[in-house]
């Protein structure tokens, strides 16, 4: 090699030695999940919250996003459903009469404006609510039904909205039946109910209208069974899927792939796609102290798992957020991998 070119290596082999540190520290301190078309960075401190608030509160219920992209979470205390932007950056709380037990969110627009669907466990009733909290009805516990001797007994879990404007509500704390009501909050019947036979439940938990197909189906979750179902809009079971799941809570079905996200409350979400066919798992918590554990204090957060997921939501650029069942509140955010 001649003494020129011995230079130009010297020259060139000292500038790749001595890269940016703080970018090749980035680049390995990032934390991704997934895989294929379902990859997602785990971003840190994604929750910003306000000055004067240390915690959250406890995270038990839902999440949606509504179409300005913002993110509502909704939990136990008087900020019943607390709003952050796309950055994590707080936009305020609103819903404070329904302080704990709001559950089981899910958003829909009508016309110009978007409503949140909601369970209220502890008030034992479903409500419609604009974005900005107001109550537009309220649907006490099923007396038609006969299965109630009292409101007591009625503690809802999870809402659906049909699509003629109807709704149905699961009642995964109380009896683990679901109700139907019409588009004038008028009971109509029944379904489901207690067991472990095909078309019963072992807490009914969350559930969502699934309009993949060609006909419409209810996507239930059956937590205690570990399984979902679908159902008819009539109430009659179509089929039941047992795989790849541990206790699932909610589900999802908001993104332009048609896949559904499954949160998990034994430590992971799983995905799965059109044909109900595992896609992928993220956050899978090695720890299994951890899982479905309320009481996980903040210093045992791990970046990259998630300790017991109960809501998760699919914002319009396919970013993932979860939500986890937690004493101080937890809420992450999952950024797609393009």
């Amino acid at each position: 090699m001649s003494s020129f070119a011995l230079a130009a290596a010297f020259l060139v082999l000292p500038q790749a030695a001595t890269a940016p540190p703080q970018a090749a520290a980035a680049k390995s301190d990032r934390i991704l999940l997934g895989s294929g078309r379902h990859t997602y960075e785990w971003l840190k401190n994604w929750m910003k919250l306000p000055a004067g608030m240390t915690e959250l509160g406890s995270t038990h219920g839902g999440i949606v996003i509504d179409a300005k992209n913002r993110v509502i979470v909704s939990t136990d205390t008087v900020n019943s459903l607390c709003i952050f932007d796309a950055d994590g950056n707080w936009r305020g709380a609103v819903g404070q009469e329904l302080a704990g037990g709001l559950h089981g969110l899910c958003i829909r627009k009508e016309g110009e404006q978007e409503f949140i669907y909601a369970a209220h466990v502890s008030q034992h009733e479903a409500v419609k609510l604009t974005l900005d909290g107001k109550v537009v009805w309220r649907i006490g516990y099923p007396q038609e039904s006969g299965i109630y001797k009292e409101a007591g007994q009625y503690a809802p879990t999870g809402i659906a909205v049909m699509p003629d404007g109807g709704v149905v509500v699961a009642d995964g704390y109380g009896t683990s039946w679901l109700h139907l009501f019409d588009k004038d909050q008028k009971y109509v019947k029944s379904f489901g109910g207690p067991g472990t036979e095909f078309g019963k439940f072992q807490t009914c938990h969350g559930l969502c209208l699934d309009t993949r197909g060609e006909k419409p189906l209810l996507l239930i979750a059956d937590r205690a069974n570990a399984r979902l179902q679908h159902f008819d809009l009539e109430g009659n079971p179509v089929k039941v899927y047992d795989q790849e799941l541990r206790f699932p809570c909610m589900t999802n079905i908001v993104n332009g792939d048609g896949d559904v996200v499954v949160p998990d409350l034994k430590g992971r979400v799983t995905i799965l796609d059109k044909e109900m066919k595992l896609v992928t798992q993220l956050g899978d918590n090695p720890d299994e102290g951890q899982r479905a554990n309320f009481n996980v204090e903040r210093a045992q957060w791990k970046d990259g798992a998630f300790t017991a997921p109960h809501g998760a939501a699919w914002d319009k650029d396919g970013n993932l957020y979860v939500q986890d069942w937690n004493k101080l509140g937890r809420v992450t955010k999952l950024r797609r991998m393009r």
